[in-house]
């Protein structure tokens, strides 16, 4: 992974490619057990690799969208709760499911409400429609959080600077020790400029400048570099944080 990441010809092969492919909406292709995630597959798989070795006892995510982020999450955590009831012998209660994820979105469209509360995996799903940087529903979700031990977070709304920074200030403490904040679309610093015309976004303003600063003041997380050196294509280039304190 290491050789991958110092590999200047294969970076910038993958960046071109990044482009050409972003520019016909790449994310937009893919679904989730039905709902349509507009996430890229690697960073899926990555998602997948850090909730398995995490084990959360709750996700919570920023940006909900079409809801597809959220089954994935959910399905994980279903996985994570049956695997473990079948070493324990134990029977799972589809009513009363261990782990949770929570999904806070400033607009959720009743389309997509509707949809996601009838998903099978819906019983696993708590939604809250509200600012994710406002303070009652950051409270909200910390009361959702409740004491759960094991938290992994998600970020992936507006992708401003100011947003993301405040979304960080407000969820990173939620973060378990040795677990992740994973924040999404920090590759719009490394896209050319014109890529986001009517979006409040671009170079000098965005997730990765948002976490740059916030590193800068806060020790307690690092950039996990090996999974984007393993991934090569992804839209979260040192967004994967890692929690070491």
């Amino acid at each position: 992974m290491d050789a991958q990441g110092e590999n200047v010809p294969l970076q910038a092969l993958t960046r071109e490619w990044f482009i050409v492919a972003n520019a016909a909406k790449y994310s937009y292709h893919f679904s989730w057990l039905g709902r349509p995630i507009i996430q890229y597959p690697q960073d899926i798989i990555a998602f997948q690799e850090l909730v398995w070795a995490v084990k959360p006892d709750v996700i919570v995510e920023t940006g909900i969208a079409h809801g597809g982020s959220l089954t994935l999450s959910a399905s994980l955590l279903a996985m994570l709760d049956l695997c473990e009831a079948t070493q324990a012998g134990e029977m799972l209660d589809p009513a009363s499911p261990k782990r949770r994820v929570i999904g806070v979105d400033i607009d959720i469209r009743q389309h997509n409400r509707e949809a996601i509360a009838a998903h099978p995996l819906a019983s696993r799903i708590t939604m809250v429609q509200g600012s994710s940087v406002d303070p009652a529903i950051v409270e909200d979700v910390r009361a959702f959080v409740g004491g759960a031990r094991t938290v992994l977070v998600s970020l992936d709304s507006n992708h401003t600077h100011d947003h993301v920074l405040q979304e960080l200030e407000a969820y990173a403490p939620m973060v378990s020790v040795g677990s992740y904040c994973v924040v999404f679309d920090t590759v719009i610093e490394d896209m050319p400029e014109e890529m986001f015309p009517d979006r409040p976004w671009g170079r000098g303003n965005n997730a990765k400048t948002a976490v740059n600063e916030f590193l800068a003041s806060d020790d307690r997380f690092v950039v996990d570099k090996a999974i984007e050196d393993k991934l090569l294509i992804t839209v979260a280039p040192g967004g994967y944080l890692k929690r070491i304190d």
